[in-house]
């Protein structure tokens, strides 16, 4: 059953008044769009004629993006190099209102750039461009103080891990124990590739392969019965409030406080490309949370935002007016 319109209504002038700071690795996604019309003479591989491109930010960056279609209120913690990426990405971020003081401009440091290339809508090869290197220690030193300062005065935090060097334990364990102190909500998205404790996270959401992995349950089939194991196994070990894990076309697994399971089929139409949706997922999941929501109704709208950014190509948000009109049309 979906949300009533007058539910929705409610919760989006909640939305308004909420603060969010996102905390995580930032990067610029470039997507390019051509013709195949032929295989190249040098190896055998489709000649992308490329016909139009864009760039949006990615990453936590996008996370950001997510949230200012709700809230106005959105700061985000997180370091780029000196470079032309690095530019691009924060004068973009700025232009949307974004605050950005807790950006961190490392010299001589890589912005993550991936480039995905597409031809006759089909993504045909990703390059990316990235440092993992961590902070060096003046700009930790001067991003734990902004995090200290800042984390009291929002009413939810998502961390957003990609493995890119910014968040290490002690990062963690300190931006969940100021959040505790503060009595403030706070989601993370994990990486396999960074193995870090969650504990006392109030949200965490794994896509499926990342719950098997990180629950160390074995299963090439990654069925069904074999994720709600995983998830149940994650939300014991970091006692976690809730634990929603994505499950791309199959919809999502819910978790709740109680330990209840539920499964939430897909709320998509078409799927063109799931590039992002998993942080329209934790977005949407997090902001219900935080506006009063129990954790099923955050999920159906979480789910449902979901499936209207698959429907789209590239790095994508979703709008209230989107929102609105997939409920009066029924879907």
């Amino acid at each position: 059953m979906l949300l009533a319109p007058d539910r929705l209504e409610l919760l989006l002038v909640r939305f308004r008044s909420l603060r969010a700071l996102v905390i995580g690795d930032l990067m610029l996604d470039e997507f390019l769009w051509g013709r195949v019309r032929r295989l190249s003479p040098e190896a055998p591989v489709p000649v992308v004629e490329v016909q139009r491109s864009s760039r949006f930010p990615g990453g936590a960056a996008n996370v950001a993006r997510n949230l200012l279609e709700f809230t106005p209120r959105v700061a985000l913690c997180g370091a780029v190099g000196d470079d032309p990426a690095g530019d691009e990405l924060v004068h973009g971020l700025k232009r949307t209102g974004c605050d950005i003081d807790g950006i961190c401009r490392i010299p001589g440091r890589t912005t993550t750039l991936k480039t995905r290339v597409f031809g006759r809508q089909q993504q045909i090869v990703r390059v990316d461009r990235e440092t993992r290197d961590p902070l060096p220690l003046p700009a930790r030193g001067e991003w734990i103080d902004f995090l200290r300062e800042t984390i009291p005065a929002c009413d939810l935090i998502l961390l957003e891990d990609y493995a890119k060097g910014l968040l290490d334990q002690d990062i963690v364990n300190l931006i969940l124990e100021e959040a505790a102190r503060s009595g403030r909500l706070t989601a993370a998205d994990p990486h396999t590739h960074n193995r870090l404790s969650w504990k006392g996270v109030s949200v965490l959401k794994p896509n499926r392969s990342e719950a098997l992995a990180l629950s160390g349950v074995e299963d090439p089939e990654e069925s069904f019965s074999s994720i709600e194991k995983a998830a149940r196994l994650l939300q014991e070990r970091w006692g976690c409030l809730h634990l929603l894990v994505t499950l791309g076309e199959e919809g999502m697994l819910l978790l709740d406080e109680k330990g209840r399971s539920r499964r939430i089929p897909t709320a998509a139409r078409e799927v063109f490309d799931v590039t992002g949706a998993g942080d329209t997922s934790l977005c949407l999941f997090s902001l219900a949370l935080a506006a009063g929501s129990e954790a099923w109704e955050a999920a159906k709208l979480a789910n449902l935002g979901a499936g209207i950014v698959v429907g789209k190509l590239g790095t994508a948000t979703v709008s209230p007016a989107e929102f609105r009109a997939h409920l009066s049309a029924g879907s």
